[in-house]
């Protein structure tokens, strides 16, 4: 299942049609061997992604811009494919030479969104954040830049109000709205109005996503859809540069390029779309004031991913688990500080029976939930059903 709205994959306008002799403008004049300015992908007659900014008509941009991004390679090494790729933007931003490109890399099935910037008569890659839904960036309508004076966005044709944090709508020029003031860690909302077009006969009103915020760092893309707002409640309280980390739900685990990790690449347990929150209930440890525990579960281009969320109810920092695979059963380790505790949940049934090992305490035992001290050395747990018994193993934390 593919994570968002693909415009393109449901309307055959919307298809790149790669016509460069029916192309107008730079596009047209380009050389063979140049991106293309702007990008053939209509929604009816309107052009989704045209040549945008001071510079996209300008040749010698063009070409520097060109040569960078095929001198560039991805941390598995694979190449941009020059013409499926084009430059979204080429202008002067606060001054200096911007590029925005929307880079295809077949070998990784993934689109790069790669920011560049002017070094003397050069262009460098400043900013590569990475997308696994191919195609996803030119088929989307609201795009990250990070500038010194601020988060940036730069719009598709479609869009036509940009509502940033604080609700404030973001004045735009040239398809880049003004800097606005988006967060380190904590995730904000952005909300784009879309115009009526052939795939949309009413518009959109409310085309929502969430900003990671502005910590999020290469190749993690700091975009979530969030449809149906969800998102924004169930990350609220919650530090998003900790979510990112290499034990945070997140960035915990990686991808595998090959027969090895990749830990240059975006997790595979980075979220794409639909987060959501649901509780699990409260938990009082050792006589200690109940805290809320809470359920996290996302979407990503490898499925379903879930985390468990510790809140104490004195307002000092959620404690939040690695991701998890979903599973009939989960389990989660929880590095409460002082009792790191194993969380395991199902949806439970008149006929699901948990077993853990024996002698193990249960400090919550409920139907669907149980909660146990971590343990010293590595246990399996297992969930009988009518038709199936599941089993999960914990190792000890280092």
């Amino acid at each position: 299942m593919t994570p968002g709205r693909r415009y393109g994959r449901a309307l055959p306008v919307l298809l790149s049609a790669l016509l460069a002799a029916t192309a107008c403008g730079p596009v047209a004049e380009r050389k063979p061997q140049d991106l293309r300015v702007g990008y053939d992908s209509l929604d009816g007659a309107l052009a989704v992604w045209p040549p945008r900014g001071d510079l996209s008509g300008d040749a010698t941009a063009t070409a520097a811009v060109s040569r960078t991004v095929r001198d560039w390679r991805s941390p598995a090494d694979d190449r941009a494919h020059l013409p499926s790729s084009g430059i979204l933007f080429s202008g002067r931003v606060d001054g200096a030479p911007v590029a925005l490109v929307a880079a295809d890399v077949p070998g990784e099935s993934a689109s790069w969104l790669l920011q560049l910037t002017r070094d003397g008569d050069r262009y460098a890659v400043t900013r590569a954040t990475e997308y696994t839904d191919p195609g996803y960036l030119v088929y989307s309508d609201v795009l990250p830049v990070q500038t010194a004076a601020g988060r940036r966005y730069l719009v598709s044709a479609r869009v036509q109000t940009l509502v940033g944090p604080q609700d404030r709508t973001l004045p735009v020029t040239d398809g880049l709205s003004a800097p606005v003031d988006v967060p380190s860690c904590t995730a904000v909302g952005v909300t784009a109005t879309l115009r009526t077009t052939e795939s949309l006969p009413r518009g959109r009103a409310a085309d929502r996503l969430l900003d990671l915020g502005t910590g999020t760092v290469d190749p993690r893309y700091p975009l979530v859809r969030d449809e149906s707002g969800t998102g924004r409640r169930a990350l609220t309280g919650l530090d998003t540069c900790v979510l990112a980390g290499d034990r945070g739900p997140f960035g915990s685990i990686p991808r595998r390029i090959g027969d090895r990790d990749a830990p240059r690449s975006v997790p595979t347990s980075w979220p794409m779309a639909k987060l959501t929150v649901r509780s699990l209930g409260e938990v009082a440890l050792g006589g200690g004031e109940a805290a809320e525990l809470q359920q996290l579960s996302w979407d990503t281009d490898a499925g379903a991913m879930t985390a468990v969320v510790y809140r104490p109810a004195n307002g000092s920092a959620p404690v939040v688990s690695p991701a998890d695979r979903a599973t009939p059963l989960q389990a989660y380790q929880l590095p409460v500080p002082g009792q790191p505790l194993v969380v395991l949940s199902w949806r439970a049934t008149r006929d699901s029976s948990l077993s853990v090992p024996p002698g193990t305490p249960l400090l919550v035992e409920r139907p669907g939930l149980a909660v146990i001290p971590s343990p010293s050395r590595s246990q399996t747990y297992s969930l009988a059903n009518t038709d199936k018994t599941h089993y999960r193993s914990v190792k000890p934390t280092n």
